[in-house]
């Protein structure tokens, strides 16, 4: 072999070597619309800043501290999980979305150990453990909540009003609670609630800054539309059919945060347009006789959760049919 031929050989293979690495294999998420990963997960960032910035608002400093604590505790898991499992850690901004919707879903009266311990299992168990990104049975954030809510069930159920910056905390009952009693008009109740100003989780209590978030997010086509409508119409449905006020239900609780940042989680709802509807009729009619039959006031953590694990099931008999596939019918004898 002479020398010119081998130096041809040489760059061929370069450049299949340059030409294979373009073709990945990884986990899903596999959905493509023109951005990567990062790109996706710092867009929900910048949408959950909206209501992360109304619960800063009305919970004050208190709320800031619970938020950075989760958000740092998550980042910080995250970079020793890789580095235990010899892997290279990326800042894709999946550990900032996860910390982040931790701490949406909390009390801000909550204590800053409890709130990292809860993010240390979001990311460490909930996530890491099952092999990272795209791995994840359970939607981190909410698996993580519900395992606060029964190692700490008094402290994950200290609500508290608004009280801005500086101003003393006043402990309350939240509007799903049964001690939860308004006799006024409920006018005002309802404005209250879709800007904000009631007790509850951190980022659950405005709705307004929620749907600007979800809107955002709808207009980038990143969420899917189907979830987030079916699921909050169903609970609608479900209201009506039991006798209840369908707004409040809607605007009470965390139903409109899950609805459009946890319940849209790539991972861990299904592929197919047929699959996301039967997903968000479900969730809706386990968030509503949660709500309506159980011990626990709120019933969107557990619906989601309950129905992450059913997505695979989903997904296995919700399937796109390929294009031009015709069925075979059995000839009569």
């Amino acid at each position: 072999m002479t020398q010119e031929s081998s130096q041809e050989l040489t760059q061929e293979g370069s450049q299949e070597t340059a030409h294979e690495r373009k073709f990945l294999i990884s986990p899903g998420p596999h959905l493509w619309k023109g951005l990567s990963v990062s790109q996706i997960m710092y867009l929900v960032v910048l949408a959950l800043l909206f209501p992360a910035g109304a619960g800063v608002y009305f919970f004050g400093y208190r709320a800031l501290s619970v938020i950075g604590v989760s958000v740092g505790t998550a980042i910080l898991t995250e970079y020793l999980c890789k580095k235990l499992r010899g892997q290279a850690f990326v800042m894709d901004g999946s550990a900032i979305v996860t910390g982040l919707l931790l701490a949406l879903i909390l009390p801000p009266t909550i204590s800053l150990w409890m709130v990292a311990l809860g993010s240390i299992f979001a990311i460490a168990i909930v996530k890491e453990a099952f092999g990272g990104l795209g791995h994840n049975i359970f939607n981190p954030a909410l698996a993580a909540r519900a395992f606060m809510s029964v190692s700490f069930s008094i402290q994950m159920t200290a609500w508290v009003l608004p009280m801005g910056f500086g101003a003393d905390a006043i402990t309350t009952a939240t509007p799903l609670s049964e001690s939860f009693v308004w006799q006024a008009d409920k006018i005002p109740l309802y404005q209250a609630m879709f800007l904000g100003n009631t007790a509850g989780s951190i980022g659950e209590t405005s709705a307004l800054f929620i749907l600007i978030g979800g809107v955002f997010l709808l207009a980038r086509g990143i969420i899917n539309w189907r979830i987030p409508a079916i699921y909050i119409g169903t609970v609608a449905l479900m209201a009506l059919g039991f006798g209840e006020d369908p707004l409040f239900h809607i605007l009470a609780g965390g139903l409109m945060l899950g609805a459009f940042f946890m319940a849209t989680d790539y991972v861990t709802s299904p592929l197919t347009n047929r699959g996301k509807i039967v997903f968000s009729v479900a969730l809706g009619i386990l968030t509503m006789l949660i709500r309506r039959f159980s011990s626990i006031p709120e019933g969107v953590c557990y619906s989601i959760l309950f129905m992450n694990a059913i997505t695979p099931l989903i997904d296995r008999f919700i399937k796109v049919r390929p294009y031009g596939l015709v069925k075979k019918v059995a000839s009569a004898g």
